[in-house]
Parts: structure tokens; C-alpha cells; sequence
């Protein structure tokens, strides 16, 4: 089994595409590029900031988030497969300060790790972005919560595509 189908999860796959009008490059480099990720990352309201961006298998994505009533919440991905300007692998968790694995601040019963896959085409000038989500090394328990969330997964996910999409026509 290779990396990108590597998962625990008894749950369907979650899975979310947006069209964006640009270039795969300038798409690539807003996901790659830790200044880029500082301006969108994250669901609408939120604000965002890159403490590492370590782009290569072992490597890692640690940021901070604050909510619009100032609550932060941590972040990390460790990237497994990276293939430029194709697909970004990863396993996401909320995190602490230092790097340390965390439950989600709002919901205990959320799996403690995500298996992620940003794959990334283009067609005409357009680059459609598609998000997989699964549990990882889940709990029965974790992935009935997962199963449970499309809703407010597909409108986190809508909100940050918004943000990508504002800051693309902005860049």
C-alpha cells in the first residue's frame, strides 16, 4: 500500500474541489510558500501565522490560528509525499506551541490526526484544487465523529477556498 492510500478509517473520504481562476504555479506557490500561506490559511475569520514551512517529506507545517474572538488554536501537518505542482500529502492535527499532538480545542471526539491529500490540475488557466480527507489511525469512535462533521468540514474547507480564491485575485 502506497502513502496516499495509507489510512485507518472506517469512514467515507471526504472530498472538496474548487476551480480557481489562476495558473498552477501561482496556486502551487500559495501553498508552498510560507509568506503566501500566512494571508489564507484557514477557515473564514481566521487569521493566520507560519511559524515552520518545511516543505519535503518529514517535514513540517506548524502555524497558529486565531478565531475572530481571539482564541488560538495550533496547527500541524508532516508532509509524506510531494510531488510539485501535482499533490501534497500530509497527516493534520491541531497542535500545541511546540509542536506536541493535541485533541481539537471544540470537539474532543474529533480524530486526533487527519490523512490529507491537495491534488492540483490545470485546464485552460484554471487550477482546480481537490482536498481528501480521512481519519488516521483512528478510533471507531473518532471516525463515527468525522462521519458525523460533513457539514461543517464543507463549510470550513468552502470558507478557506474563499480565502485562497481572495487572495489569488489579490496577488
Amino acid at each position: 500500500m502506497n502513502d496516499t492510500q495509507e489510512t485507518t478509517s472506517t469512514a467515507p473520504k471526504f472530498v472538496i474541489s474548487r476551480t480557481f481562476k489562476a495558473p498552477l504555479d501561482r496556486v502551487w506557490k500559495a501553498w508552498t510558500e510560507p509568506e503566501q500561506m500566512a494571508q489564507w490559511w484557514g477557515p473564514k475569520g481566521f487569521s493566520a501565522d507560519v511559524k515552520t514551512l518545511d516543505l519535503r517529506p518529514g517535514g513540517m507545517f506548524h502555524y497558529r490560528m486565531l478565531s475572530p474572538q481571539g482564541q488560538e488554536m495550533w496547527g500541524r501537518m508532516v508532509f509524506r509525499e510531494i510531488v510539485p505542482e501535482e499533490r501534497l500529502v500530509f497527516i493534520n492535527s491541531f497542535s500545541d506551541p511546540e509542536c506536541g499532538l493535541t485533541r481539537h480545542p471544540m470537539a474532543p471526539e474529533w480524530p486526533l490526526q487527519m490523512h490529507t491529500t491537495i491534488s492540483f490540475t490545470e485546464a485552460d488557466g484554471k487550477t482546480t484544487v481537490t482536498v481528501e480527507w480521512l481519519p488516521y489511525e483512528a478510533t471507531e469512535s473518532e471516525c463515527e465523529t468525522f462521519d458525523e462533521g460533513r457539514d461543517s468540514m464543507q463549510a470550513g474547507w468552502t470558507g478557506t477556498f474563499e480565502k485562497l480564491e481572495s487572495h489569488l485575485d489579490n496577488a
